[in-house]
């Protein structure tokens, strides 16, 4: 089967759990509307094309190798939002603002957010999807609008590395997938170049940067603790045809409409694999 894998890396992720009140917590992986978001951005489909949203979120099934997942940082700050006033209710913020101005307050809020977290996506391609894998990775190398890790504020600091692979289920596809060093040496980017003029390849393709690099290792205690694999479908998916332990999950990160902010439950899985170093 052909998977689409590609990389998530910068100083900040928010991926958006259910939101209580004025606490926006996050989980530690991109969830299905995160990444079905991230595409639809890469495409330069807009949050109101309802239906091209639909599509791309029952067109693809996704899992996520998380290598690291950051550390967490809680950002408190304040926001301005007006009281209530009987049984008017403001539709959008531009109506707190400017239909509230009179009765604007201050409330705290607080943010949860991963540093240098570090996560690979594989995506597999149902019979109903809209694009096929070669068109995503086209527009992911492209994107339209500017791609983020689930909030405006969290940019990437890496490109994607989009990549296109045969393999027997998503476990195989993430372990071979080589997504590339992120903290490299000046001695390390010499041997490379030295490489690649040898073998007329791309930097990015020689053995010395295709992998993580020894700070890489370091700075993401690199096999010295289980990875995790998140993944949609059926428990077989992960590696068809062995037994491994698994737990299965329950997230509402199934968009149904952007637009609304609805989203429906959706059954995950999950293993806790150690990789080697």
């Amino acid at each position: 089967m052909e998977y689409l894998l590609f990389r998530l890396y910068g100083p900040l992720a928010s991926w958006g759990e259910i939101a209580v009140g004025e606490s926006r917590h996050t989980a530690v992986y991109p969830g299905k509307s995160a990444l079905v978001g991230l595409l639809a951005a890469a495409l330069g489909i807009r949050r109101g094309e309802e239906e091209r949203q639909a599509a791309l979120a029952a067109g693809y099934r996704f899992a996520v190798k998380v290598i690291s997942a950051g550390h967490p940082l809680r950002d408190y700050h304040t926001t301005q939002v007006p009281d209530s006033a009987g049984k008017f209710v403001y539709r959008t913020r531009r109506d707190e603002l400017v239909t509230g101005k009179e009765r604007l307050g201050t409330i705290l809020s607080s943010r949860e957010y991963r540093c240098d977290a570090l996560a690979l996506v594989a995506v597999v391609a149902e019979a109903t999807a809209p694009y096929p894998l070669s068109k995503l990775k086209e527009e992911l190398l492209k994107p339209k609008f500017h791609l983020y890790l689930g909030r405006k504020s969290c940019p990437l600091a890496a490109p994607l590395n989009p990549v296109l692979q045969t393999a027997v289920g998503f476990g195989e596809a993430l372990d071979a997938y080589q997504f590339g060093a992120l903290n490299i040496s000046r001695h390390e980017m010499r041997a490379a170049e030295q490489e690649s003029k040898g073998k007329g390849v791309r930097l990015q393709e020689t053995s010395v940067l295709a992998r993580f690099s020894q700070r890489d290792g370091v700075v993401f205690t690199y096999g010295h603790y289980p990875v995790r694999y998140y993944w949609e479908g059926s428990p077989d998916d992960l590696r068809p045809g062995e037994s491994i332990s698994m737990q299965t999950l329950i997230r509402h990160d199934n968009p149904l409409s952007r637009n609304r902010w609805q989203f429906s439950q959706r059954t995950e899985y999950l293993s806790l694999e150690k990789e080697e170093a």
